[in-house]
């Protein structure tokens, strides 16, 4: 339990605080199974704190109860494992029928749980009444743990602002120029110009509708479209994660991803309305009679037969077969959801809202007529471009 549950607590703080444009937070085996969902929920955390703390504790106090063996000590964790199990019984509702995933780091918690239950239920002492005394002790050292967590998780948000988003764009400078795909997606989320290279930003996502990482990040460039509005081109290169429609990745992640890939690129003037409503629906998006009414809703329904639909889509999808590798795993660069290219830089996963933020800013910072201050971030980070070394992601 107390494994498990620190397991939980690296992964919540490593998908929400990088520390690099090199190292996140991967946890995706498919659209149900996968930790950065419950990462990036609402009930991941309370005010900082993170859920494993409590999974913590109460895997401490069954620890101790057996290296301090007591009446008190046992009454007090039997009664405690039946509101442990109820809890977890809750998380596991919300999690499978809320977030419509399961993380796997949280269910070798709620396994450990369950027998940890079973064995104070079997074999346990009979009565269920704590020891108010070891109850006390425990609220006190929860209390404390807490505390440290909250301010740890302040650090953590500060950093983004501060250290870690200047090392980033660092980070981001220094890889290797790429250029943009042969085809550029007709399909834009923002439009600042008519040409996609006269922007100052232009990003190029490649993207699963069924990828529960693309959903962070449709969320973070929601705002970040706001913010930039008029500086920004994004276009959207469809790359479902299912071998229906794509041969570039051995991947079959996500059914149901090429289909929607259709529905959105079967006319242009509506794919924004279509992109929006898949991700502000994402769990239901994995049901094929909600897919069937969304094309209905919108006019489409013949798209999935569509011959000229589906040559658009899979032609912007083998654009993903021309970067070269990053990884010796796959074959080519683009072999994952979502990867951006930032300006002819290649970054593959998700980055938090501070960390793209930085990075939009240094770049037009970098855009300044000449003669103008140069820097990033009150002095932080040179906004020229140091020696480019070759991208890596591990």
């Amino acid at each position: 339990m107390v494994a498990a549950s620190v397991l939980t607590v690296q992964h919540f703080f490593a998908a929400n605080f990088p520390e690099s444009i090199f190292r996140g937070a991967f946890c995706d085996l498919n659209a149900f199974f996968n930790c950065d969902s419950s990462a990036y929920s609402s009930i991941a955390h309370f005010r900082g704190v993170p859920m494993g703390l409590f999974g913590i504790m109460a895997g401490a106090l069954v620890v101790l109860g057996a290296l301090f063996p007591s009446v008190a000590f046992e009454r007090t964790n039997k009664l405690l494992a039946v509101l442990n199990v109820l809890g977890v019984a809750g998380l596991f509702v919300y999690s499978v029928f809320f977030l419509h995933s399961l993380c796997l780091l949280c269910s070798g918690y709620y396994l450990f749980s369950l027998l940890s239950f079973a064995l104070f239920w079997k074999y346990g002492v009979k009565v269920a009444f704590p020891s108010l005394k070891i109850l006390a002790v425990s609220a006190v050292v929860l209390a404390a743990g807490a505390y440290g967590f909250q301010l740890y998780y302040q650090a953590k948000q500060d950093a983004q602002l501060g250290g870690v988003a200047a090392e980033v764009v660092r980070e981001y400078h220094s890889l290797a120029e790429v250029s943009n795909p042969s085809l550029i997606s007709p399909f834009w989320t923002a439009r600042a110009t008519e040409r996609f290279e006269d922007a100052p930003i232009r990003v190029i996502e490649y993207v699963d509708f069924l990828c529960p990482d693309c959903l962070f990040l449709y969320r973070q460039l929601g705002q970040l479209k706001r913010e930039y509005q008029g500086k920004i081109n994004i276009a959207f290169q469809f790359f479902p994660l299912e071998g229906k429609c794509n041969s570039v990745v051995d991947k079959n992640l996500h059914p149901g991803a090429c289909d929607l890939s259709l529905i959105a690129a079967a006319d242009p003037a509506k794919f924004n309305r279509i992109h929006d409503e898949i991700f502000d629906n994402f769990s239901k998006a994995r049901d094929p009679e909600w897919r069937r009414r969304l094309a209905q809703k919108y006019g489409v329904e013949a798209a999935l037969g569509d011959q000229r639909v589906k040559e658009l889509v899979g032609q912007i999808i083998d654009t993903g077969a021309e970067y070269e590798k990053t990884s010796e795993r796959y074959a080519h660069g683009i072999r994952s959801t979502p990867t951006m290219i930032i300006n002819n830089r290649l970054i593959i996963g998700t980055l938090p809202y501070a960390h793209l933020k930085a990075i939009f800013e240094s770049l037009l910072r970098e855009q300044a007529p000449s003669g103008g201050e140069r820097r990033f971030l009150e002095s932080w980070v040179e906004s020229g471009r140091p020696a480019k070394k070759p991208a890596a992601k591990k």
